[in-house]
């Protein structure tokens, strides 16, 4: 699945000159986290959050006239003094693996998503991110059910799971199979429409399949 499919597109930018008042009355105005910071042709050139903007404010040990003289340095600087350009982006054609990737490794909450140009497209939140997954895994469909197989290692498995769903005329959606790491089993996971459950581990059993149910010690 691409990112275009997924990312919320034309996301509201702000320039780097703006002041930290205005862009603190912007992510309030419309309850956002991430505000992209783009040069007058619309090409990405810093990403301010809603932390760099708190991590801008005073102390809260300050008290009074002088926490109120800070707060107003503040809100009269310029973003360009407190944008993080040290940014990661998505391309539209990016996929929702790479998207995975940068959510991990760079522990951040949100990732514009630029053109060639580097010019702003979208942008891909966390939300959004889950919000894909659960599109293409199928969360949330009348009758969906995952079931869990045994792998045990028959490269033609997958094939004859198929074939056998297709011959009780029982719908399915997606087929994956992990790899076992860590101690955890290999297995075959397949995404159900079905509202008699028991009925398709039975049919999967006496095919020769292992239909793993987890159980508590």
């Amino acid at each position: 699945m691409f990112i275009q499919n997924s990312m919320t597109p034309g996301p509201k930018t702000i320039g780097p000159d703006m002041l930290v008042g205005r862009a603190i009355e912007l992510l309030k105005e419309y309850d956002f986290r991430h505000l992209p910071v783009v040069d007058e042709e619309n090409r990405l050139v810093g990403v301010v959050t809603d932390r760099d903007l708190r991590s801008a404010g005073p102390s809260t040990v300050l008290r009074g006239e002088e926490r109120e003289r800070v707060l107003e340095q503040v809100r009269e600087t310029r973003i360009r003094e407190i944008m993080s350009t040290d940014f990661v982006t998505l391309q539209p054609e990016s996929t929702l693996d790479d998207a995975l990737f940068l959510f991990q490794t760079r522990s951040i909450g949100a990732i514009p998503v630029v053109n060639r140009s580097g010019r702003i497209m979208g942008i891909l939140s966390l939300n959004d991110l889950m919000a894909a997954w659960s599109r293409l895994f199928g969360l949330g469909e009348m009758g969906s059910v995952l079931m869990a197989i045994e792998d045990e290692g028959d490269p033609g498995a997958p094939g004859r799971i198929v074939q056998l769903l297709a011959e009780h005329e029982i719908t399915f959606t997606r087929l994956i199979r992990t790899r076992g790491q860590g101690g955890k089993p290999a297995m075959l996971y397949v995404r159900l429409n079905t509202m008699n459950i028991r009925s398709v581990h039975r049919i999967v059993q006496e095919a020769g399949f292992t239909v793993h149910i987890p159980t508590v010690e």
